[in-house]
């Protein structure tokens, strides 16, 4: 395999450089996969679910700061998902870019 590659034209400092950046970028979607995860399954649901059912009364307080977390954690969840498309796309041009 790595004969082919230097065969066709890449060197040994060019073939290691895509590696590394293969490994990295495919490393960090993963990692970002976990974050999402879990910031996901942290968040509250939109839903009342069975709660619609008791009819349970809330303050305006314990809304507010319910929503000001929920916001934060829609918020990350957003930007990993950003992160993880961003680095699919760089790994899938450096696979082409690559003879």
């Amino acid at each position: 395999m790595i004969t082919a590659l230097l065969a066709d034209g890449m060197n040994n400092g060019q073939y290691v450089a895509y590696w590394v950046l293969c490994i990295t970028c495919l490393v960090l979607i993963f990692l970002a996969a976990l974050i999402t995860i879990i910031v996901v399954l942290v968040q509250k649901s939109n839903s009342d679910g069975i709660q619609g059912i008791t009819a349970s009364s809330e303050t305006f307080f314990g809304k507010n700061k319910g929503r000001s977390m929920e916001s934060k954690l829609k918020k990350w969840s957003w930007i990993l998902l950003g992160v993880i498309a961003v680095l699919a796309i760089v790994v899938y041009i450096v696979q082409l870019i690559a003879p």
